[in-house]
């Protein structure tokens, strides 16, 4: 199958709009302890590699199994998963926060945060399952792949970075602007996803 560049980076972006590396970036810089540099590289790689593991078997079998043995339509996981990000996205506008306090609270407990919740749900969550099932279907499975790859690749090399790139955020005191900005665009990728399932589901 011959892959298209430009199709396989502008998929990259829109998936990496579905990632959001700025809320990865927040995670990390506030987690209690402060990983150092090293466990914070371990953190970061454990965790993409675990989300591309899931996301790419997701991607390969995620119509069989939404169809064939849970019944479910693709546009169905489409508003969902929109659904699920778009109340992401607006917490982030309305709060300056992506993780509500009685989550950090819930996390505390947690001694290893690279699968649970790095891995899934925050790389691997509703709306990226969404879009790398709709994408294998709509464009085969391997460029979704290679946009898969390039964009957790970019998450990653943000991620090792979130100390430094949190300091920087704070001092120019644009650490809030930040959030909000990047929650209005996960918002709004979210009320087009659920429009797209919204619009499949109603051709039926």
């Amino acid at each position: 199958m011959e892959i298209n560049l430009r199709s396989v980076f502008e998929n990259a972006l829109y998936l990496l709009a579905l990632l959001n590396p700025a809320s990865k970036i927040m995670f990390l810089a506030s987690y209690q302890p402060a990983p150092g540099q090293r466990r914070n590289f371990e953190l970061s790689w454990k965790s993409t590699a675990a989300a591309l593991l899931i996301l790419i078997l997701l991607a390969a079998a995620g119509q069989f199994l939404l169809g064939r043995i849970f019944r479910v339509e693709l546009y169905s996981l489409q508003i969902t998963g929109g659904l699920v990000v778009f109340v992401i996205g607006w917490t982030a506008v309305n709060q300056g926060r992506f993780v509500k306090r009685q989550q950090d609270s819930l996390m505390e407990g947690l001694t290893d945060i690279s699968l649970v919740p790095l891995a899934t749900p925050l790389i691997a969550g509703p709306g990226m399952i969404a879009a790398v099932i709709a994408g294998s279907v709509a464009d085969g499975l391997l460029p979704t792949c290679a946009a898969l790859t390039l964009a957790l690749l970019i998450n990653f090399l943000l991620m090792i970075s979130a100390g430094g790139i949190n300091k920087f955020l704070v001092k120019t005191h644009l650490l809030g602007p930040l959030i909000r900005v990047t929650g209005l665009i996960i918002a709004v990728v979210a009320m087009q996803m659920m429009i797209t399932g919204i619009r499949t589901a109603l051709k039926l």
